[in-house]
């Protein structure tokens, strides 16, 4: 082969090389929305996946034009760990995942008191049937647990079906939360939770339990999100919440409020049921930042995302967070803040039942396998015109509505 085709193959494998990586590279932000989404990255978070990206082509492309030669050695050497680090941080960098302390502490934080809603109690807001419920349950009861903005829900059902006599407050229908609720039915301590669908680490808990999750939807229910009156932002669209929860959009000047700094975005820990929610309603399998610190370690505050949501930073109220409807609304609504329009609609009943507001969940019970016995009775009957009377009446939107 002479010289001169040996140096022409040479050139076009360089080209080629170089136009692979650029192409991988530029499938890779083109797969993640930041060349969609150029203009809306404002912070470095945001940024870095995209310099990873040019600093991998760039590697690539000097690794493969360079002449390697002695001299050249620890160049060479240089540019591989670049190809090799951009490569290998990029997974990193789509979720924003560079700190230790997140500012999560706990799961636990201010909460309504549920007390109300107890059956059987005189004066509870628990939500009753227009006339008596077709299914009676007595002697061994099924034990039910579920998260705290379901327990209205289950505590209903519980009031409606079961013998009083047989009934034990706070033991036979209890709220642990989501995370409390998944961890006691895996245990085998519950027969029926009621909560949004499982958390990555939840369902990885019932396989190493040797348990399998069977989820009935019995309910559907907005997920809202939140911020304080004093916003000027009424709405977004769902590529906007797309790009604050993947980490490109940071600053509510990107968002049309000028004046409003940096957007304070209030997490919840991964195992409660509205960070399930982000993860599964509304992300979709796009990779989600990890909570990012805030500015100060006291905005923590109560823990309860609610109330820190209308909280004042430098003046301005530039929170943002999210949780379910009737939960922000009713069990414990902060008169101080209100919930966002998407897409230009509302989280309304009418919004919901036509599918135009663009996030809403199911709500399950969920058992280990297929219910059995009282438990199935018990949700076969929530399935049925008198359940989805109580599931409507508490604040919930019926299967199929």
């Amino acid at each position: 082969m002479s010289s001169i085709v040996r140096r022409a193959l040479g050139i076009g494998l360089r080209v080629l090389g170089t136009a692979a990586s650029a192409a991988l590279a530029f499938w890779a932000l083109w797969r993640y929305e930041y060349w969609q989404q150029w203009t809306q990255i404002d912070n470095v978070v945001g940024a870095i996946p995209v310099a990873l990206a040019f600093l991998f082509v760039g590697g690539c492309a000097a690794l493969l034009w360079i002449k390697h030669r002695r001299a050249t050695a620890a160049v060479s050497v240089a540019l591989a760990v670049v190809v090799a680090l951009s490569a290998a941080l990029f997974p990193n960098a789509l979720r924003g995942n560079w700190w230790i302390d997140y500012g999560l502490t706990s799961s636990e934080g201010d909460s309504p008191d549920l007390t109300v809603y107890d059956p059987f109690v005189e004066g509870s807001k628990a939500a009753v049937l227009d006339g008596e419920a077709s299914l009676h349950l007595e002697g061994d009861l099924p034990l039910l647990d579920g998260a705290t903005a379901l327990y209205p829900v289950y505590a209903a059902f519980a009031q409606a079906l079961y013998a009083e006599e047989d009934y034990v407050q706070g033991v036979t229908a209890r709220c642990t939360n989501t995370a409390g609720a998944y961890s006691a039915l895996i245990a085998g301590e519950r027969d029926v939770i009621f909560c949004a669908g499982p958390s990555a680490s939840q369902r990885a808990a019932a396989e190493e339990a040797g348990v399998e999750l069977c989820l009935t939807p019995i309910g559907r229910e907005a997920f809202v999100f939140v911020v304080a009156k004093e916003n000027p932002v009424d709405g977004l669209t769902t590529q906007q919440i797309y790009n604050i929860y993947s980490g490109k959009t940071a600053r509510w000047s990107t968002l049309g409020w000028k004046e409003g700094g940096e957007i304070i975005a209030f997490r919840r820990p991964e195992t409660s049921g509205s960070e399930s929610g982000l993860y599964n309603v509304v992300m979709k399998g796009r990779p989600v930042v990890v909570p990012q610190p805030l500015p100060d370690a006291n905005l923590v505050g109560s823990n309860s995302l609610m109330q820190q949501v209308s909280v004042e930073w430098n003046g301005v109220h530039p929170a943002l967070g999210y949780s379910y409807r009737f939960f922000a609304t009713t069990m414990y609504a902060n008169p101080d803040t209100k919930l966002l329009a998407l897409d230009g609609y509302a989280p309304n009943d009418e919004n919901i039942r036509s599918g135009k507001y663009p996030f809403v969940a199911d709500v399950y019970a969920v058992t280990v396998g297929e219910p059995q016995g009282k438990a199935k009775q018990l949700i076969d009957w929530i399935l049925s015109p008198e359940g989805q009377e109580l599931v409507e009446k508490s604040g919930y939107a019926p299967v199929g509505a």
